[in-house]
C-alpha cells in the first residue's frame, strides 16, 4: 500500500508529544485537537465521554479482523470509537543460564502455579530471586485472571473485585512474596521485570512483547525464552495492552484522518511497527504473519486468543492508581482489604461515569 500522499494527496506533519496526556487534554480544552493522536486506554472513557472522540468504528469495513478484547475495550456506549494501534501480551520470561545452572530444563517451565511455586524457589539464592516483577495491577492481575476473576464484569457495568477468586490469586502472589522466592522490581534495586532479568536478579519475570526491544538494546548477551503464563485455578491467563488511534471531533479534517488510520492499521503498515517496536499487531490476519516471522514469541502470540483487555471506565485511571499503590504492600497487607477498597473506589467511578 502506498503512504497517503500518493494514495489519497493527504499530507501528514508529525508532532512528539512530550506529555501526551496533558498535552491532549490541553488541547481538547481549547478546541484545537490533532486530528489523529494516540489515545491510552487509561484514558479512552474520559475523552470518549467528553466527546473529544469522533467514533468511526462503522467506517471500517473489516473491523472484525481486530482483535475482539481490543474493541470491546475501545467501544463506548455500544460503539467501537477507535481501532486499537497494535497489541501486547505478558508471558513468562526465563533467564535460561540461571534455569540451566538450578539443574532445569526445558521441561521443568512452569505449567501451573504450584510447579512456579517449586521453580521460583529453586532458582532462589545466591543473589538471584526465582520471579521478580514490577509491583503493580499491569502484572499482578494475570494472577486474579488465572484464578477465575477479574475487576468488572465483561460490559464494564459492575465491578466484581471483592471477589474469592481474585483473593485468591492475591493469596497466591503473597505467598510468594512471603516465602522470599518472589520481588518487586525495586526490591532487587531494579526499576522493571526485564532490567532485573538482563542484570541476572532474577530468573525469571512476567513482561511483555516490549521485552524483546530491551533486551536487545541493554543485555544484548544475555539469552532468555519466552514460555506461556503458568495456569492457575481456572486455567489460562494474560492481560493484553494496546494504545488506539484517536481521531478528534473537533478535527476539520476527520475524513482525511479517518484514511489515515485505515493506512496505519493496514497489514502491511502493522507488520512495519512490529519489526521496528516490538508490538504485535492488532489484526488477527496480520498476527498469522508476524508469529510465522517470530517463532520465538509464540507465546505472546498465543495469548492474544485469550488476554484479557484493559479496563476503560471514565475515572478509572485514579482507581487504579490507587490500587497500584495498595499491591505494593502486598507482601504484608489484607488482600481481602485491598479489594474491598478497590470495589468500592471502582463503584463510585462507574456511579460517576453513568
Amino acid at each position: 500500500m502506498p503512504p497517503p500522499r500518493t494514495r489519497t494527496g493527504n499530507s501528514v506533519t508529525v508532532e512528539v508529544a512530550k506529555d501526551m496526556n496533558q498535552q491532549l487534554a490541553q488541547s481538547f480544552a481549547g478546541h484545537k485537537p490533532p486530528d489523529v493522536f494516540y489515545v491510552n486506554s487509561d484514558q479512552f472513557a474520559n475523552y470518549a465521554k467528553g466527546g473529544s472522540l469522533y467514533p468511526y468504528g462503522d467506517r471500517i469495513s473489516d473491523a472484525a479482523d481486530f482483535s475482539e478484547q481490543l474493541r470491546t475495550s475501545f467501544s463506548y456506549d455500544g460503539k467501537l470509537v477507535c481501532l486499537p494501534k497494535d497489541a501486547s501480551t505478558l508471558g513468562l520470561a526465563i533467564n535460561t543460564d540461571l534455569w540451566k545452572k538450578a539443574g532445569l530444563t526445558e521441561k521443568d517451565y512452569p505449567k501451573s502455579w504450584e510447579e512456579l511455586r517449586t521453580v521460583a524457589d529453586k532458582l532462589t539464592g545466591n543473589g538471584v530471586t526465582g520471579l521478580v516483577t514490577s509491583d503493580e495491577f499491569q502484572r499482578l492481575g494475570v494472577f486474579m485472571k488465572q484464578a477465575g476473576g477479574w475487576l468488572t464484569d465483561p460490559d464494564q457495568q459492575k465491578m466484581t473485585a471483592d471477589t474469592a477468586e481474585n483473593a485468591k490469586g492475591l493469596d497466591f502472589v503473597q505467598s510468594l512474596l512471603k516465602s522470599g522466592s518472589m520481588k518487586f522490581a525495586k526490591q532487587v534495586d531494579t526499576s522493571w521485570g526485564g532490567e532485573a532479568l538482563g542484570k541476572g536478579k532474577a530468573a525469571m519475570t512476567i513482561e511483555g512483547n516490549w521485552l524483546e526491544g530491551g533486551m536487545k538494546l541493554d543485555y544484548p548477551d544475555v539469552k532468555y525464552a519466552i514460555a506461556p503464563l503458568p495456569e492457575g485455578p481456572a486455567g489460562k491467563g494474560t492481560l493484553a495492552f494496546s494504545n488506539c488511534w484517536g481521531v478528534a471531533a473537533d478535527s476539520a479534517h476527520r475524513d482525511a484522518g479517518v484514511d489515515l488510520v485505515k493506512y496505519l492499521t493496514s497489514a502491511k503498515q502493522q507488520l512495519a511497527f512490529a519489526d521496528a517496536f516490538g508490538v504485535m499487531p492488532s489484526r488477527t490476519s496480520a498476527l498469522k504473519t508476524y508469529a510465522e516471522k517470530q517463532p520465538a514469541a509464540k507465546a505472546w502470540v498465543d495469548g492474544s486468543a485469550y488476554a484479557q483487555g484493559p479496563v476503560t471506565i471514565a475515572g478509572f485511571d485514579k482507581v487504579l492508581s490507587q490500587f497500584n499503590t495498595d499491591l505494593q504492600s502486598l507482601r504484608t497487607a489484607d488482600p481481602k482489604k485491598i479489594l474491598a477498597d478497590l470495589q468500592r473506589n471502582g463503584e463510585q467511578a462507574i456511579a460517576k461515569g453513568n
